[in-house]
């Protein structure tokens, strides 16, 4: 990948005991460090603007993830354990920098590996700022705030619901708009909110493209299900690990000791990060863009907020903190989409994280 980083922003190829990885480093060597974990389609690059913005006195750490931009593309993505091997990824890269803390910021799938360190690694953590994180429950296939499967499979879960031209388009190197599933027609529609058009545009579909592909990388493998609609997921790759058939003891993100504080930010607009994603089942089979949808007793959207409102809440209930921010008018990168309000709120927690 070879993507020019903003004067300000060195990379780095970065061995670990668990993965060989392009890194991205901002501010003093000695600063406090802060740990930027990307989402999916995406890599580091994402980050660099709010690592420049970083107050005086933090390092910035942005490592391409497992199955992401320069990663070794050998290391795969083994569903069956969740995110774990990105969140385990993250851990061993602190280690291999001589990191004992740091705050760790994320966004989407990266929010997903955000609540496998706080559930695993909590006194890792000096704080955690959750920009638009997934579902503590995963994504797809659940129907209420305990995360509930719609059936007992996780049918619409997984990798089997990615649209095959998105993949097809990615794989050919796409970089224009003729077809709305191109990276750069996905980023101006789902992404962020429209009609915005991103400065660095042309860098973060260069990252979307950088994307590994494959049945065991992106998006993965998927199985029949005899449940609509009729897609199961598979056992690779970072959508499957993604779905709630594979996510374990959400309960000890409540009970988790020592609990530090959290930051949840997210767009009022997001469509990918919603009570009624635009990517999920249940939505578009109430739109009837999925045949046969079996009724939203059966099969509603997410309840994503929901689900992760109920959880932060208890979260509070037990001696944690949390606060959420909505940022109005924002899709689903807040940081990218209005730098200067996001980070009014970001550096206010790390002041207050520092208290």
């Amino acid at each position: 990948m070879n993507i020019p980083t903003l004067d300000g922003v060195t990379a780095k190829t970065v061995t670990s005991a668990r993965l060989t990885t392009r890194v991205l480093f901002s501010g003093p060597d000695d600063g406090t460090p802060v740990l930027f974990l990307h989402g999916n389609l995406s890599s580091a690059t994402w980050w660099e603007e709010v690592m420049l913005s970083l107050p005086p006195g933090y390092r910035g750490v942005a490592p391409d993830q497992r199955g992401y931009g320069d990663a070794d593309p050998a290391k795969k993505i083994d569903a069956t354990q969740g995110l774990a091997d990105l969140a385990d990824d993250a851990v061993a890269l602190l280690d291999s920098l001589n990191i004992e803390q740091a705050h760790v910021v994320t966004n989407s799938l990266g929010g997903s590996v955000g609540w496998l360190l706080l559930r695993d690694y909590p006194e890792r953590l000096l704080s955690l700022i959750q920009a638009a994180p997934g579902s503590p429950y995963g994504y797809g296939g659940t129907k209420d705030v305990a995360g509930a499967p719609c059936y007992d499979d996780f049918a619409g879960s997984g990798a089997g619901l990615v649209n095959p031209e998105m993949v097809k388009l990615i794989q050919a190197g796409d970089r224009g708009v003729d077809s709305p599933f191109t990276a750069r027609s996905v980023l101006r529609s789902l992404i962020v909110k429209p009609p915005l058009i991103l400065d660095r545009e042309d860098a973060i579909v260069d990252s979307m493209l950088a994307i590994h592909l494959g049945e065991q990388d992106y998006p993965g493998d998927a199985v029949p299900s005899p449940n609509w609609p009729f897609v199961g997921p598979g056992e690779w790759g970072p959508n499957n690990a993604l779905s709630p058939k594979y996510v374990e003891d959400v309960e000890r993100l409540v009970t988790v000791a020592p609990k530090p504080p959290i930051l949840w930010i997210r767009g009022s607009d997001d469509l990918i990060i919603s009570d009624a994603a635009m990517t999920d089942a249940g939505t578009l089979g109430a739109m009837g863009l999925i045949p046969d949808w079996p009724g939203e007793e059966v099969y509603p959207s997410q309840p994503m907020i929901a689900q992760t409102r109920t959880v932060l809440e208890r979260y509070a209930q037990a001696g944690g903190s949390f606060q959420e921010v909505v940022m109005e008018g924002v899709g689903h990168v807040p940081f990218l989409e209005r730098l200067e309000e996001f980070n009014r709120y970001f550096h206010a927690h790390l002041r207050n994280s520092r208290e």
